[in-house]
């Protein structure tokens, strides 16, 4: 019990006691007045601590209250959210708990007065708060001294930090001798760390051995979540990162994008961590893996069978990286979103992945625009798709040379995902019979659809008044994309009657080439009858559910 009859169990009695099927959390505005008073009264009550530090005075006593009081019920709220389910006792007795250790934390602090003899409140009752971030600002180097301000609250005795942000400022090693000792003694509380963009500009020997400070202070740490983004690292750099990576067997989430990932890197990443049983995000977005590259990533996928969301966009992997990661990925049955974007996978790791993506049940979110699928590859893929992931959401398949002929396949696909909220099959070469086509898709249902993209695809007057007539009147749809097409003057007037009560939801039209490269000399006349007969044939078109 501490000074001042203020214990854990006198905190608990303001509450009532526990009965079945009666929900103890959270305490009524009455109780929580109730234990700002008696708060107040155990901190003016003298003790051995109010005769050593000295005794506070009534109104400092209940402002130290009321502060104490708001940290103990945000604390154990935020337990009670991770078990809504159960009736509050454990809430209540962290509650109880908190308000206890704070209050000894203000005894032991004392009274604190200005020069004038006026109260006034003393350094703010120890942060609760578990994020630090510096990162905000503008983007810049950072000196001892500086680091020495902006770090000190991390070296507060009792703070509860368990996550911290160095990102955008740079670290040389002056400053991160001043980090070293501060990370050092929060390494058993560390659950998540981001030491993405922290080295900009310093000379190469520099960063590396910042690294190395950075990596053996937080060596031991128990992290969930680390990011090395945007720091250059390549082989060195991550060999740099070695004491802390090897000591990581529960990370979830791992972040190495815009790194220099070469295929060296790649292996080390392999060859250095633990574990990645745990891991249910990686991503390595706009690096050079190349195809060799790939093959150690597809080593780390292949012993990660939690991973939910895998990102591997702008990574130079060629066709035989991209079959590898295909067949890795089928460990990870879990997966939910898969981002492989602007890669030269080609049509034989597009027909991989289709062999693949019938064991992702839960997928919602695919990214595959710019992977060179051609009419084959994106055939695949959609059959793939059409008959698993039946909660998807996000489907984009841009910059793929998709041809009309992969058009009924697609409409399909779509026609089947009926939780669409995205679809993006910009800058291919679908044309009016293609456009057509997914606008027939998309009529019925697709409730949750609020944006579609078939820019740049060579579509003209039928399949951009078709598209717009599909996705007008659903709710909350916000943006059709249809620029950089050969629609005729006649046609954008169409699409923007048909969009005249929304016109913030149809996309510019600044783009469009009504002439287009099929122009025909003889007279937009008979440029407006061909179209007219193009629609007339297309209208009786259907999807095919089978190729």
């Amino acid at each position: 019990m501490i000074p001042g009859n203020f214990d854990m169990d006198s905190t608990a009695q303001a509450f009532p006691h526990r009965k079945m099927a009666i929900k103890l959390w959270p305490p009524s505005k009455s109780t929580r007045l109730m234990l700002v008073d008696r708060m107040t009264k155990n901190l003016t009550t003298p003790s051995l601590f109010s005769r050593k530090y000295g005794l506070l005075s009534k109104e400092e006593a209940e402002e130290y209250a009321k502060e104490i009081e708001d940290l103990a019920f945000v604390a154990a709220n935020q337990h009670h959210e991770k078990e809504p389910d159960g009736d509050g006792s454990s809430a209540v007795q962290l509650y109880a708990k908190e308000s206890s250790k704070l209050m000894l934390e203000v005894l032991k602090r004392g009274p604190r007065t200005k020069e004038d003899g006026e109260v006034m409140i003393s350094e703010k009752v120890a942060s609760h708060e578990t994020f630090f971030d510096i990162s905000g600002g503008r983007r810049a180097f950072i000196d001892a001294e500086e680091a020495e301000e902006l770090l000190k609250p991390l070296g507060e005795p009792g703070n509860s930090y368990t996550k911290i942000c160095f990102s955008n400022r740079s670290f040389g090693l002056d400053a991160a001798r001043v980090a070293e000792p501060i990370l050092l003694s929060l390494k058993d509380q560390l659950t998540e760390v981001d030491l993405s963009d922290f080295i900009a500009g310093r000379p190469e020997a520099e960063a590396l051995e910042v690294m190395n400070l950075f990596s053996s202070a937080l060596e031991g740490c128990e992290l969930k979540y680390l990011n090395l983004s945007n720091n250059a690292l390549g082989e060195k750099g991550v060999r740099a990162f070695g004491a802390l990576l090897k000591s990581q067997n529960k990370l979830e989430e791992l972040y190495l994008m815009n790194d220099g990932i070469s295929e060296e890197a790649a292996r080390a990443v392999c060859e250095i961590i633990p574990s990645t049983e745990k891991l249910r995000v990686l991503q390595f977005h706009n690096n050079m893996t190349g195809d060799e590259g790939a093959f150690a990533i597809s080593e780390i996928l292949k012993h990660s069978p939690a991973l939910e969301d895998f990102r591997c966009s702008s990574t130079r992997v060629d066709s035989e990286g991209g079959v590898s990661l295909a067949e890795a990925l089928g460990t990870c049955t879990r997966l939910k979103k898969l981002d492989l974007r602007d890669n030269m996978f080609g049509v034989e790791a597009g027909v991989a992945l289709s062999k693949t993506l019938s064991v992702f049940a839960d997928l919602t979110e695919v990214y595959l625009s710019y992977l060179n699928l051609e009419d084959e590859g994106a055939k695949a893929l959609a059959n793939a798709l059409k008959e698993s992931a039946p909660s998807l959401e996000v489907l984009e398949m841009a910059g793929n040379d998709i041809t009309g002929e992969a058009a009924s396949t697609l409409a399909a696909c779509i026609e089947a995902k009926q939780f669409l909220t995205k679809l993006n099959l910009a800058e291919n070469e679908l044309k009016d019979e293609g456009a057509i086509l997914i606008g027939k898709a998309l009529e019925k249902g697709h409730g949750q659809l609020n944006e579609v993209d078939l820019s740049t695809n060579s579509i003209r007057r039928a399949g951009a008044r078709l598209l717009a007539q599909a996705v007008v009147h659903k709710p909350g749809f916000k943006l059709l994309n249809i620029n950089g097409n050969f629609i005729s003057d006649e046609g954008i007037d169409e699409v923007k009657d048909i969009f005249k009560n929304l016109p913030n939801v149809l996309g510019p039209l600044d783009e469009n080439d009504p002439e287009g490269e099929d122009y025909n000399e003889d007279g937009e006349e008979e440029g407006a009858d061909n179209e007219d007969e193009l629609e007339s044939k297309l209208k009786d078109l259907e999807i095919k559910q089978k190729e």
